[in-house]
């Protein structure tokens, strides 16, 4: 019967080319191959039980490759764990085997529910609010354990910091480690890299990336006695808690810019701001444009939008010496092809991919699993955070109106909580409203957060 507490040894469950494997998963030595012995089945531990981890769940569950079980959960919200719950189980009843013992709630229920899972076979599933991402990842790399870990990775660069270093102490235990920019598992994309690889496209000279679309608005504030964990259930007003607007959904443009480019940029100019008269209260701007530099000179434009009765868009477009071609479509849609010269019409398309026969989602769980059976190297969070990094650096040269470099972020130690590892329902919120219930919103040429 399975419990939490003294997790058989990786000695009595793993097995490498049928010989029991010695291993120490909290020291930093490589772990071998992991082979389950008595049960190979893999079990997951949600922590944080929102849309994109039920969706992450589903997902994991959905896998071919042997099978795998839903063991325990965590969140700070009774309410929303029951409802994934309830759902999942629904779904897949199966596959869920979450009793009350292993059903955790409160900032120490990370730790809880990660301890019921074996180091170098079961995956710890990290999709809380990326203020706590990192010290979440932190404690999943020591206990052993592989990982997924939702985007966005960190609301500050002092959080990447610490993601970057974790993940080198993850690679050298042999820990998989997958993230949730799961546009680099489309195989239509991964088809038009390859192209312009070969030079199809001649030089890459000009990326344009747009999110333009409707955007929510905040009401006044009203006080609140537990005003820390309504900042945490209700985060997209606040740039601390999942990094506002901007890290939310754009983080995945600006990493197709470094995925097509293969390079990070220097610099990012910024400029964005509100609609006149905006009654919203929240701290995000309704607008932001992006100008990034790489290496060679070339330029990325990433404009986000996010305003009502407006034009929208949702791609990803790429100019190069030969040609233009399409990236990205809406809603992360694989509307991946080239076109015969600069003109973007449907006539003009010259190439397009065999169709994706596994959507993004799924297959980025295909490809973990797969790694963790077959003990194959996978290890995403070094570029994922580098990616949420350019995204910071993005967002705080818009805040700031300023030119912002790769330089600068890489020194940068901001930390809006610096106390986040100390947490609890009693913590004071990072950012109060004032007398009117705004939040405080950045001034361009007086707002610091790199």
């Amino acid at each position: 019967m399975m419990t939490c507490d003294n997790p058989a040894s990786r000695r009595e469950f793993l097995k490498q080319t049928g010989k029991l494997t010695a291993l120490s998963a909290i020291a930093g030595v490589a772990v071998p191959a992991v082979h389950a012995a008595e049960d190979n089945t893999i079990r997951l531990a949600i922590i944080g039980c929102g849309p994109r981890g039920s969706g992450a769940v589903g997902n994991a569950l959905s896998a071919p490759g042997g099978p795998v079980k839903l063991v325990a959960m965590a969140d700070l919200f009774e309410d929303k764990l029951n409802g994934v719950l309830k759902a999942l189980t629904k779904e897949f009843p199966d596959k869920i085997d979450v009793p009350p013992e292993r059903r955790f709630l409160g900032f120490d229920s990370v730790h809880k529910a990660l301890d019921c899972l074996r180091p170098g076979l079961d995956v710890a599933m990290l999709t809380t609010r990326a203020a706590f991402r990192p010290l979440h990842f932190e404690y999943a790399v020591a206990k052993g354990v592989n990982i997924f870990m939702e985007k966005s990775f960190s609301a500050d660069p002092g959080g990447i910091h610490r993601i970057l270093r974790n993940a080198e102490l993850a690679e050298k235990k042999g820990l998989k480690v997958a993230c949730g920019l799961q546009c680099r598992h489309s195989s239509a994309r991964q088809a038009l890299i390859e192209k312009i690889r070969e030079g199809a496209m001649g030089d890459i000279m000009l990326i344009r990336a747009y999110r333009m679309q409707s955007g929510g608005r905040s009401g006044p504030a009203k006080p609140d006695p537990k005003e820390f964990l309504k900042q945490i259930r209700y985060s997209g007003p606040f740039l601390w808690s999942a990094g506002g607007t901007w890290m939310e959904n754009m983080i995945h443009q600006v990493d197709e810019c470094c995925w097509i480019k293969d390079a990070l940029p220097l610099e990012v100019h910024g400029l964005g701001g509100c609609s006149p008269h905006s009654t919203d209260c929240g701290q995000n701007l309704e607008s932001y444009a992006m100008e990034y530099t790489f290496p060679d000179g070339t330029k990325a434009i990433v404009n986000g939008r996010f305003t009502p009765k407006c034009y929208n868009e949702f791609a990803t477009w790429i100019h190069g010496t030969k040609c233009a071609a399409k990236f990205s479509g809406n809603i992360h849609a694989p509307d991946s092809w080239m076109y015969k010269d600069q003109r973007v019409l449907e006539p003009n398309i010259t190439w397009k991919p065999t169709p994706e026969a596994v959507n993004p989602w799924q297959n980025e769980w295909n490809v973990l699993l797969d790694a963790i059976r077959a003990n194959k190297p996978h290890m995403e969070a070094k570029r994922s955070a580098m990616s949420n990094l350019v995204a910071l650096m993005g967002r705080a040269a818009v805040h700031g109106a300023r030119i912002v470099t790769l330089e600068e972020a890489m020194a940068s130690k901001f930390l809006f909580c610096p106390d986040i590892d100390s947490a609890n329902e009693d913590t004071p919120a990072p950012v109060k409203a004032d007398a009117e219930g705004r939040y405080p919103a950045p001034i361009p040429g007086e707002w610091v957060e790199m």
